[in-house]
């Protein structure tokens, strides 16, 4: 054990030996950011001698402590005298970049083993199956004021020294959040065998510090008042002063009037994993099924919407908490989507796992196959985010053909029928539909009728089927019976009649991202 412990020490001496070697000012500096109550990583980072080597657990404040002493024998008593071996606290991260973590009953295993741990047991417990990770870290944004505080002092110390004015110690360093990743990672990719890596799988440590983060709020000038008092001679606002004297009282006093453990909370293991499936429907086959749930006044419209059906069959095979439906637009509830279909995602979240090809084809099976045959699928697949910006950027591009059966107050003849079909590229003016007047802007739009065709119904002298292919956002009613002259021209205004539209299907749309 004796000969273990000695193996330790050495590694974490010959640490502080390469940083000595390449960054130490000198040692006197080293020991007044010690008299501060800063940490053996947060001194070793503000001075830019901080890497993956530095996440050594042995690498205490004791260590350097000693390591100073060996090294400058002059230095005994004054400020090292203040110096406390306890690891438990450090003025600048507050304990987040500590070798050890203290819980309420004391200290605990290494920081980086515990935290790994219970990261891995959480994910081993929900089921999740990754291959690749990405970490996100959340920090009190006092632990930022702490590091501008110990700078203001080194400036103050040593501002007019050598070393100092030749950036030995660098403005531009490594983050808290960055040296902490350094300290986890390893440890968190042995203990998940997955790899870190830019994920869609997030893992986020929240850390929380109330009482620090309030005696910081506490020193801040109120935010309401125009005037900010501010030292003329530096430039330095008077709240940073504040501050600084705060977190620069060199002796014990200042490490007894803090808490001595950071607490810290593993807020939630959140893996926003984008399980986005892109198929080229689906086609709505009922009249009666919104696009998604549908409810005014506690009242459900319809008898089923096709985010819930889809939704619903995909989360029970990936294991997700929840899912959001993303569609390349929408179709009033009583309007069929036919044909090729419309594109949609689906995002998943907090799923458990990636489906495999046979399990997504289970996903589009399950829905072809359902007794109510509301809604179909087809070419079910798993994609990426980059198709969610393709999909919202082709939408104002995109076409969309239609099959609408209308009545007219009167026999259409053949000269009709003829201007109705030669019509190309056609541009008409449509104020907000009356129709949801009440829930838009009142605007008003142009749109391209980009070709019409019409057909006589047979058995039927005041009924035609108009196949149309219009710009996205076109109000298709509206074109037809010009909702009281608000769409100009329209089908009624062309063939001077009345005209209404009875059905409508839509049977295709046409976006380049699909092709």
């Amino acid at each position: 054990m004796a000969t273990s412990n000695a193996s330790v020490e050495a590694e974490a001496r010959s640490i502080l030996e390469r940083a000595a070697e390449s960054s130490f000012p000198p040692l006197p500096a080293v020991h007044h950011l010690l008299s501060v109550g800063a940490c053996v990583r947060c001194i070793l980072r503000l001075l830019g001698a901080y890497s993956s080597s530095c996440s050594c657990a042995s690498l205490t404040s004791s260590v350097l402590h000693s390591f100073l002493e060996e090294h400058d024998g002059s230095i005994e008593g004054g400020s090292c005298s203040c110096l406390s071996a306890d690891d438990s606290y450090c003025s600048v991260c507050l304990g987040v970049l500590l070798p050890a973590w203290h819980g309420d009953e004391g200290p605990e295993m290494p920081h980086d083993e515990n935290i790994s741990s219970m990261i891995s047991r959480v994910v081993q417990k929900e089921g999740y199956q990754v291959d690749e990770f990405s970490l996100e870290i959340s920090l009190p944004a006092v632990i930022s004021a702490n590091e501008r505080a110990v700078r203001l002092y080194m400036k103050q110390k040593f501002g007019n020294e050598d070393w100092f004015k030749d950036k030995t110690f660098p403005q531009q360093t490594m983050s808290v959040k960055e040296a902490l990743r350094l300290l986890i990672v390893p440890s968190l990719e042995n203990q998940m065998n997955a790899k870190h890596g830019n994920s869609s799988f997030r893992i986020r440590l929240t850390y929380t510090h109330g009482d620090a983060s309030q005696k910081l709020h506490s020193l801040l000038p109120n935010e309401h008042s125009r005037k900010r008092k501010t030292d003329s001679r530096n430039g330095s606002d008077t709240s940073n002063e504040a501050h600084k004297k705060n977190s620069t009282d060199a002796n014990n006093k200042q490490i007894s009037e803090s808490d001595s453990f950071i607490y810290k909370t593993l807020e939630s293991i959140q893996d926003q994993e984008f399980c986005n499936l892109i198929q080229l429907p689906p086609e709505k086959l009922s009249r009666n099924v919104s696009q998604s749930c549908w409810i005014i006044d506690d009242e459900r419209m319809g008898e089923a919407s096709v985010e819930e059906i889809i939704g619903e069959n995909v989360r029970a095979i990936c294991r997700g908490d929840s899912c959001k439906f993303h569609a390349a637009g929408r179709e009033d509830i009583d309007v069929r989507m036919l044909g090729s279909g419309r594109p949609f995602l689906v995002e998943l979240l907090n799923v458990r796992s990636i489906p495999s090809e046979i399990e997504v084809q289970q996903i589009e099976d399950r829905i072809n196959n359902s007794e109510k045959k509301y809604v179909r699928v087809r070419n079910l697949k798993l994609v990426g985010n980059e198709i969610w910006t393709m999909m919202r950027e082709g939408e104002a591009e995109k076409q969309k053909q239609y099959a609408a059966l209308i009545w007219t107050s009167r026999e259409l003849v053949e000269n009709d029928l003829q201007n109705i079909s030669v019509t190309k590229d056609m541009e008409i003016v449509q104020k907000t539909p009356i129709r949801v007047l009440h829930r838009r802007s009142p605007l008003e739009r142009k749109r391209i009728i980009h070709w019409m065709q019409i057909e006589k119904v047979a058995g039927g002298s005041n009924y035609y089927l108009l196949h149309l292919c219009t710009q996205a956002g076109t109000y298709i009613k509206e074109f037809v019976h010009g909702d009281l002259g608000r769409t100009h021209p329209s089908i009624g205004a062309i063939l001077g009649c009345r005209a209404e539209i009875l059905q409508l299907d839509v049977t295709d749309v046409k976006m380049d991202f699909l092709q």
